[in-house]
């Protein structure tokens, strides 16, 4: 197979020595400064309504939950239930949605997606029990984990390649923008006595619904209908996507890779297996899995999950408050996103990923710092009733000691700034918004009655957790919260490119049940600034990871980046960023003299790279039969065969 691809790569070289170059540096097979249709922009808005309910649903929860633990009485057990039973049914249903991508279609299955969604919604608005509620967040889950594998490469195979990264990154940006109205939404309905919570939940049936009406209407990938071999309808959807201009060139650039794939694939080999034992395959796996992963391991969901109870543990008290200051972290998420759409395309996606995880892991570190000054300054417990009980909570000597504990929680009263008269007091096992015994067990709205904390220590230093959190999205919204997904879409071939997709977004919500079903037990264990410096940890660990592994894929030819992962994987990211530069290949043949390609192998290829109009010699690529790109070699004379 690598013999054939090399093949075609010095044969498509060879050809592209005899026509003239680009007259734009960047233009490949759709020129930048043709307007790009309005249809390309409306089959993206549909497909990101994908990435909205996706956001919504992960920021809607964390306001609902709020009031749904104190109307249903939730333990502990099933708030996690409740939040990780949606991860978890979109984390199998992304990993099945390879096989339907491949066998129904995008367009299908993001139907399919928006209808399941739907029929979770409902289920979630009439739910009268916690079972039932249950039910609906695995519908709702498996809706989401469709389309969070489907969107991006359905976005990617329409969209012409100036545009790609943008229109990808869109639905990054509806994710944000789902998660900024989820959180609004949870504000605006948290002032009702009960039920409140119903609309949060339910009003997901809207977007969703919007979305299968208008996927009605809109065509199938022209790329998946040619390796249906439904090439006439291929071309006419083509036509219909690019507004009547010529798409020859693309469309026969597309269907020979099509066919050479299937030529490469006649040995029925499962697709998982043939990615698995191809090496560019195989390493551009390994990029877009650890890219998901680190995703998740830098802790963004538990801050999108928890983003109002981690307000509270900053020292915000009141719910309502805790809602609307986690809607100004939704907020700044949405922004920032906004940022990363205008970035992608000018500074590339590798730059725009190091720079995010590099604050990402400062504001970490920040975060930390916070809730450690916090810690440090912690009230002490001053009184200490007599426990009918014996239990632990009376041994405790501060409100720090007392907050890890799952079991106790902080009474005390409050003059202007300070505290007084304080106590470690049993919950109540009913409920945590009271003590299970003493003053805080029946509390009353009148200023003289104490409060009750139970998962947070009053403290001066909330505002540093709160810059933080502003800071921690301000810079991951920008690069990680969007690149995964738009490098996913694009460093696969046709072939593996469901496959690939459904990996990393199965690889995407593993970790995102395994972050967010640990947060809170990493915290009583570590504490709260020790399970935000070991966050700030795995993000440096991420940049390092990106540094060594991810090449720049901006401006390329989906068909063409597969060729950025014939190199060994730890040098990948050390690949020239193309920026507005072609790359050729270019075969030996007895046309050209040794002096003419420099001092270079037998049966080797040379690259050169065209900068507009203006040739200039750079490092050279030299590929051998085991590794298309080995060595580097300096060929002055190349310029002469322009």
């Amino acid at each position: 197979m690598s013999d054939r691809r090399r093949q075609k790569a010095a044969e498509d070289g060879e050809r592209s020595l005899i026509g003239p170059p680009s007259r734009h540096a960047g233009e490949s097979l759709l020129g930048r400064d043709a307007s790009t249709p309005f249809f390309v922009y409306l089959l993206a808005f549909f497909s990101a309504l994908g990435g909205f309910l996706f956001g919504y649903d992960t920021g809607v929860v964390s306001g609902a939950m709020l009031l749904l633990k104190k109307e249903m009485h939730l333990s502990a057990l099933w708030q996690e239930l409740l939040v990780s039973s949606t991860v978890g049914a979109a984390a199998l249903s992304a990993l099945s949605g390879g096989f339907l991508n491949g066998w129904l279609g995008r367009r299908i299955c993001i139907l399919l997606a928006s209808f399941v969604f739907s029929v979770g919604g409902v289920v979630l608005g009439v739910a009268q029990i916690k079972e039932v509620l249950l039910v609906g967040r695995v519908i709702v889950g498996l809706g989401i984990g469709i389309a969070s594998m489907t969107v991006p490469v359905y976005i990617a195979e329409v969209s012409p390649p100036h545009l790609r990264g943008q229109l990808v990154t869109m639905n990054s940006l509806f994710i944000t923008g789902g998660q900024f109205v989820a959180s609004v939404v949870d504000g605006a309905f948290s002032y009702m006595s009960q039920d409140g919570w119903r609309y949060m939940l339910g009003l997901s049936v809207l977007p969703a619904m919007l979305q299968f009406c208008g996927f009605i209407c809109l065509p199938e990938s022209p790329r998946w209908l040619l390796q249906k071999g439904r090439s006439q309808e291929a071309r006419q959807v083509l036509g219909r996507i690019r507004g009547g201009r010529d798409i020859e060139e693309e469309y026969d650039a597309i269907r020979g890779s099509i066919e050479e794939e299937a030529r490469d694939a006649s040995s029925g080999d499962v697709v998982i297996l043939r990615m698995l034992s191809y090496g560019p395959t195989r390493r551009a796996l390994v990029v877009g899995c650890g890219l998901q992963m680190f995703q998740q391991l830098s802790g963004i969901n538990t801050v999108m999950y928890y983003s109002a109870t981690i307000v509270q543990m900053a020292g915000v008290r009141e719910d309502k408050q805790a809602i609307w200051l986690a809607a100004a972290t939704s907020a700044t998420n949405f922004v920032f996103t906004l940022v990363g759409v205008w970035l992608v395309e000018r500074v590339g996606r590798r730059k725009l990923t190091l720079g995010s995880l590099l604050g990402t892991g400062l504001s970490l570190t920040l975060l930390a710092v916070g809730f450690l000054l916090s810690a440090q300054n912690s009230p002490p417990v001053t009184l200490h009733p007599v426990d009918a009980r014996n239990s632990t909570c009376r041994l405790y000597g501060s409100c720090e000691l007392c907050m890890l504990d799952p079991d106790c929680g902080f009474c005390y009263l409050e003059n202007g700034t300070s505290v007084f008269d304080s106590s470690c007091l049993p919950v109540n096992p009913a409920s945590t918004d009271s003590a299970a015994w003493g003053r805080c067990s029946n509390r009353t709205e009148e200023s003289a009655s104490p409060y009750w904390a139970f998962n947070y220590c009053p403290t001066p230093y909330s505002w540093v957790v709160l810059l933080g959190l502003i800071l921690y999205l301000a810079s991951f919204a920008p690069g990680m919260g969007t690149m995964p997904w738009t490098v996913n879409s694009e460093i696969y071939p046709l072939w593996a490119r469901s496959t690939g997709n459904a990996c990393s977004a199965g690889v995407n919500w593993i970790f995102n049940v395994l972050v967010s079903l640990t947060f809170l037990h990493v915290a009583e264990y570590l504490t709260y600034y020790g399970a935000f410096f070991m966050y700030a940890g795995l993000a440096v660990l991420g940049l390092l990871f990106v540094l060594c592994c991810l090449p720049e894929t901006k401006g390329l030819q989906l068909e063409d980046i597969e060729n950025l992962f014939t190199r060994q994987l730890c040098s990948c990211g050390g690949l020239p960023a193309n920026g507005n530069r072609h790359v050729h290949y270019v075969r030996q043949s007895s046309d050209f003299t040794p002096a003419q390609y420099g001092a270079v192998e037998s049966d080797c290829a040379i690259a050169y790279i065209t900068v507009s109009t203006v040739f200039e010699a750079l490092p050279l690529f030299c590929s051998t039969a085991e590794n298309p790109i080995l060595t580097y070699n300096h060929v002055s004379l190349f310029l002469q065969l322009r």
